[in-house]
């Protein structure tokens, strides 16, 4: 059918002509309403972004006073966090006069950060902050 027979015909029916396969001989052309069309390409689009969902960012609090019974199970959660390809946020809690003692914060901070078995790399570097340390890692 010629391209002025096809947009003749859409205009009687009150649709649009959509060129689907422009790269065919002779292009492919559909005749639908542009607004519905458009609604599910966006409709797909969402689905596709959502389902591609990368590794949230996923927090873990940790004291330097706590045992190192306690410390092995917070390092056993962000292995478990980071198999599942997930961010993982250690917020290094500390108190008081804790937070003026830094060399020794970040030295328990990397005594935490040995014990945890997987592959890690360092995404933002160890920030003191309000609370203490905060550092994010994510799987290699």
């Amino acid at each position: 059918m010629s391209r002025e027979a096809a947009f003749k015909l859409a205009q009687e029916s009150g649709l649009d002509l959509i060129e689907t396969v422009p790269m065919a001989n002779p292009p492919v052309a559909k005749m639908i309403d542009f607004d519905k069309f458009r609604f599910q390409k966006e409709k797909e689009f969402k689905k596709q972004k959502s389902a591609q969902k990368t590794g949230e960012l996923k927090g873990i609090r940790v004291s330097p006073r706590a045992a190192k019974n306690d410390l092995d199970i917070k390092a056993r959660l962000a292995e478990k966090f980071l198999s599942k390809g997930n961010n993982v946020e250690i917020i290094f809690q500390l108190k008081g006069r804790e937070k003026a003692n830094r060399d020794w914060a970040k030295q328990k901070l990397n005594e935490f950060l040995k014990t945890i078995s997987i592959e890690y790399k360092v995404v933002s570097e160890p920030k003191f902050g309000g609370r203490g340390i905060t550092i994010q890692i994510a799987k290699k």
